[in-house]
């Protein structure tokens, strides 16, 4: 058998497809570093997200194309490269962001806060550079629930420098306000709170930044629509009817500002027992999937009610960083690694939303 060479490697591979993106590996700059070594080969995988949920087909269907011309062993190296929704631009407020997730519900009391932080934790697990932005500048609750404590410093270039835990840059207006004093601004201010956070925080080189809104539909939401390009949002209700109607405003709000929407999460889906594992449906069945199939949203996926959330929340342990995640990480681990493959195609697409401008 003749021995393999480089052009009937890359052929091979333009038989292996990238699953989400629908177009083959070579023509998507994926293949790199191919060394060959008589029957055996090596070569890296750079995949546009290093939270890809199909490695594993990826995996299968390059063994195939291989063994197909002769490869008798192959070794894969992975990589990832983020792809930019965001353009770059010098006057952007944050040019070195990528991709910018708004995670947004219609009304409070759904988990928008746990599903935010747990989606940064994930993807930093996975590998991407993550940002954690606290826009509920009235009710900020990511530093408890990331456990971080203490006042960001200013950089050399003097912007602040965020705080940092599990591998994720945050900033929230609690870090400059004494424990308990309630923020009580009117909506000039909660805006301008949430452009110095975009233009004077020292974010560096981000695949993600992820906002965590507060709920409804009002200054927070128009103020970064107006401020920066939106790769997606990310809508979180719960399965009862009440939390249903207030999400639907907001899938509107985000219509209106040409604001493109990854999916929808929804969250207490059921209460998995800590001692049996059975789920019990407290808020309702399949509400969340009924209403991402009417309004022709990509349902994300379902978060159980689990004791080990409201435990890691209080003390700064996200579900998806636990040493042993329960169903609801595991649950958030995997929308994390759908929500990062929806950021990649639009991406490949070269999708990304304008700026808004209201007059």
């Amino acid at each position: 058998m003749p021995s393999l060479t480089q052009e009937a490697v890359i052929e091979a591979m333009r038989t292996v497809q990238e699953p989400e993106l629908g177009r083959d590996l070579i023509a998507l700059d994926m293949v790199k570093n191919v060394v060959i070594d008589g029957s055996a080969l090596a070569l890296t995988i750079e995949l546009t997200t290093p939270a890809c949920p199909l490695k594993d087909e990826i995996e299968r269907t390059t063994n195939v194309a291989l063994a197909a011309i002769g490869a008798t062993k192959v070794d894969i190296s992975w990589g990832a490269m983020v792809r930019r929704a965001q353009p770059r631009q010098a006057e952007q407020l944050v040019p070195g962001v990528k991709n910018i997730i708004a995670v947004a519900s219609g009304k409070g009391g759904v988990g928008k806060s746990t599903v935010s932080v747990n989606l940064a934790v994930a993807l930093a697990q996975a590998g991407a550079s993550v940002g954690l932005l606290d826009a509920d500048i009235t009710g900020p609750n990511i530093p408890m629930m990331l456990g971080l404590e203490g006042q960001p410093q200013a950089s050399a270039d003097n912007k602040i420098t965020p705080l940092e835990r599990y591998g994720v840059k945050a900033i929230s207006i609690q870090f400059f306000v004494p424990e308990g004093q309630p923020i009580v601004w009117r909506g000039p201010l909660v805006g301008g709170a949430i452009q110095q956070f975009l233009r004077d925080v020292d974010w560096g080189e981000l695949d993600y930044l992820v906002i965590d809104l507060p709920p409804g539909t009002s200054d927070a939401q128009l103020t970064l629509a107006q401020a920066v390009p939106i790769s997606g949002a990310v809508l979180v209700t719960t399965p009862q009817a009440v939390a249903l109607a207030d999400v639907g405003k907001a899938l509107a709000m985000f219509k209106r500002m040409s604001v493109p929407v990854i999916g929808l999460v929804e969250n207490m889906t059921a209460f998995a027992c800590p001692h049996c594992g059975e789920l019990t449906e407290v808020f309702g069945r399949g509400g969340g999937e009924r209403f991402a199939a009417e309004h022709g949203l990509d349902y994300l996926g379902g978060v159980p009610l689990d004791v080990t959330v409201r435990q890691g929340g209080d003390v700064g342990v996200p579900a998806v960083a636990q040493r042993e995640p329960g169903p609801a990480g595991q649950a958030l681990t995997a929308i994390a690694s759908i929500v990062a493959a929806r950021m990649s195609v639009r991406a490949a697409q070269g999708v990304a939303q304008p700026v808004l401008t209201i007059s």
